[in-house]
């Protein structure tokens, strides 16, 4: 069976996490499992794209705790909160830190997957525009001074005749740099390289 992405167990109830494994398994998934926060935090490798399913009350920290822990390490794997000792506030609180779950053991099988699914496709998603926006940064950094300077006038707004005046060139040498932008960039039009240029983050 191909694996359909990872499923991260932190529980520290040995007998729950091996039937949670078992049934996840038979799924489609892969099951790595952990017996509480800190070794979760030892072996963190967020290379895979997955899900994190998480225990509430651990030994040592918390699963409140991992997760604010991670937050500020920059780990953005979605996590589904799976626990026993559900309350209204510590839920609510939970989800507004980022949590796209919160269920209650003992936690329905087809509700169980359904959240690590959703996990799971989130963090490809999330994966998938990180390596675009990665791909768009090399393609801006592969600009010589001039083309950046011709893509900030064209952002401005300002037409070839008048970034040629601004930058000092002739119009044919902005049309030429303007050609090779859209090149590099691999945009086929001006309002492309304008949505290109909100990603990037650039000043109009």
């Amino acid at each position: 069976m191909v694996s359909i992405g990872t499923v991260f167990l932190v529980d520290d109830d040995e007998g729950l996490r091996r039937a949670t494994m078992r049934m996840l398994a038979a799924s489609g998934f892969d099951v790595q499992c952990f017996a509480s926060a800190e070794e979760y935090l030892l072996r963190l490798d967020d290379s895979a794209t997955g899900c994190l399913l998480l225990d509430l009350r651990l030994p040592g920290k918390s699963g409140l705790e991992l997760q604010r822990l991670l937050s500020e390490r920059g780990s953005h794997r979605p996590i589904v909160f799976l626990t026993g000792h559900a309350d209204v506030p510590t839920s609510v609180y939970a989800m507004k830190q980022g949590a796209i779950d919160f269920l209650e053991k003992p936690a329905r099988a087809e509700e169980l997957i359904a959240a690590v699914r959703r996990g799971i496709e989130l963090d490809a998603g999330r994966r998938r525009q990180d390596a675009d926006l990665h791909q768009l940064r090399e393609r801006y950094e592969s600009l010589t001074d001039r083309e950046k300077e011709v893509l900030s006038a064209l952002l401005a707004g300002a037409r070839n005749k008048q970034a040629a005046f601004a930058l000092g060139i002739a119009e044919r040498t902005v049309k030429l740099h303007r050609a090779r932008v859209l090149q590099k960039m691999k945009a086929e039009s001006i309002p492309e390289l304008v949505r290109m240029a909100e990603r990037l983050g650039l000043s109009h």
